[in-house]
């Protein structure tokens, strides 16, 4: 007896070396033979924030400025009927103010929830920040509006109140950044806005709030282009989460439902059977938004 307890010990050690000693090259076929931490395969209830400037005109959904330039008609008229002829969507982040926001009573709602993670905007399509990025002058949630680190707050409230896993939604591309549509102009063939915006905000993040859960999205470009593998290498190899970390597949352009930790494949994703790799159905309230509208129909909670 004694014997095989010994040998079931020293089995143990070998497989935790063996795991230590794992290192994931910069590609998929290695990446994707990365185990997925058993704390989110245990958690299955998570819970998903849509925050940001387009939460101040709250209208149609945090597509707002996009759709709002490109001419559709509903958002046109609402900003006709509604503001000024010059108003810009800058002139909205000095009213997203946030003076509401109270992260400890987040944090205890969460918990309240049964819910076993959490994960928060940091920086949606339009390219704000909710955390003072290095990357980001004058348009994050330190420079202007709330004046402060959301995204700092609420991950210090979740880990002193609960014990939810604390994750991060990061967009990497961005509708109408100069650097982004010069590199798209080009075919992807410079990556002038992944050196010096995607990149230093995703070290950022990972760096100063060490998220457990990145939820990547926005992936309009190849994955070679936004250096996917290279980040997702340092991730699970050197990163301070590298062993908790999980990510989602939303990498480049065409790696959804293909590549990384767990699948979302598409917005709403319900395969409604059995899948062989584990996913996420990603699942709003509202469903034709994935943040608050003023302009919300009751049918569209049914």
């Amino acid at each position: 007896m004694k014997q095989g307890i010994l040998l079931f010990h020293l089995c143990m050690l070998t497989l935790y070396q063996l795991s230590e000693g794992v290192h994931y090259e910069p590609n998929w076929d290695s990446l994707d033979k990365r185990p997925l931490p058993s704390w989110y395969d245990e958690s299955k209830f998570g819970i998903f924030i849509h925050w940001g400037v387009f939460s101040v005109p709250s209208f149609g959904s945090e597509w707002f400025w996009n759709r709002w330039a490109g001419g559709n008609k509903e958002y046109v008229q609402f900003m006709e009927k509604n503001y000024r002829p010059d108003w810009t969507y800058a002139d909205f982040a000095n009213q997203f103010t946030a003076e509401f926001y109270d992260p400890n009573t987040w944090a205890d709602i969460f918990k309240a929830s049964g819910a076993k993670y959490v994960v928060l905007t940091s920086k949606h399509h339009e390219g704000f920040t909710n955390w003072p990025s290095k990357v980001a002058f004058n348009w994050n949630s330190m420079d202007v509006g709330p004046k402060r680190d959301l995204v700092g707050e609420l991950a210090t409230a979740i880990r002193n109140r609960t014990d939810i896993h604390f994750g991060l939604y990061h967009s990497l591309y961005e509708w109408f950044n100069p650097l982004y549509l010069e590199d798209k102009s080009s075919n992807f063939s410079s990556q002038r806005f992944v050196e010096h915006k995607t990149m230093p905000e995703l070290y950022e993040l990972v760096n100063a709030y060490k998220p457990e859960v990145i939820w990547s999205d926005g992936s309009a470009g190849p994955d070679t282009y936004w250096n996917s593998t290279g980040f997702l290498a340092w991730l699970y190899n050197d990163s301070p989460v590298k062993d908790s970390v999980v990510v989602n597949d939303r990498w480049g352009t065409g790696c959804a439902c293909k590549h990384g930790g767990y699948y979302t494949c598409h917005d709403r994703y319900n395969p409604g059977h059995l899948l062989p790799h584990k996913w996420e159905n990603c699942m709003t309230i509202d469903s034709g938004s994935w943040g608050y509208r003023r302009n919300v129909q009751l049918n569209s909670f049914l």
